[in-house]
């Protein structure tokens, strides 16, 4: 099962790089060929609209696995053990409810979207809007794991707190500092 869910989140990123890509050179394709030829790819807009509301859902979904969401974590940090795991079992609740909610709108919405076409590519727009069938199930079961591993016991204090600080300073050893 970690090997399957491995490849799936290669193939997540190898899909994120690769629309990105893209994204890019349509974009800058487009710059060069209205600056310079007054002319430019009519698609090239929409497409790149697309592929970034694909990128958008995609990456929440890496976002996830790898606990890099923006949080705060002040008053966490502050409870007890059993109060992290409180925390913890409300927030990640809180978040498979979210993708229910997710889930159930990209279901309502699909029968409108599969008839409507995009103006320009006449792409159905449920392939616009389709991702957030694959971002609710993905996120939701990453959820319900979370969710088992807590009820086994499988965390550790540390891993109740769901973020990563990206301002911590990384302390650097006086030798490495250039110190005289």
């Amino acid at each position: 099962m970690k090997k399957l869910t491995d490849l799936f989140f290669k193939l997540a990123e190898f899909t994120l790089v690769i629309m990105l890509s893209i994204m890019v050179i349509m974009v800058f394709g487009n710059v060069v060929l209205r600056y310079g030829f007054n002319d430019g790819i009519i698609s090239s807009e929409e497409l790149s609209r697309y592929l970034f509301i694909w990128i958008t859902f995609l990456g929440a979904i890496v976002t996830l696995r790898e606990n890099a969401h923006l949080g705060l974590d002040t008053v966490v940090r502050k409870l007890s053990l059993r109060g992290k795991k409180i925390a913890f079992a409300i927030s990640n609740l809180l978040m498979l409810g979210c993708c229910c909610l997710m889930f159930y709108g990209t279901f309502k919405q699909h029968g409108i979207n599969a008839t409507t076409r995009s103006a320009v590519t006449e792409i159905p727009m449920s392939w616009v809007y389709g991702i957030g069938y694959i971002t609710s199930v993905a996120m939701g079961l990453m959820i319900l794991a979370k969710l088992l591993a807590l009820a086994r016991g499988r965390f550790n204090e540390a891993d109740l707190i769901q973020i990563q600080d990206s301002e911590e300073v990384v302390p650097v050893p006086s030798a490495e500092r250039g110190r005289p």
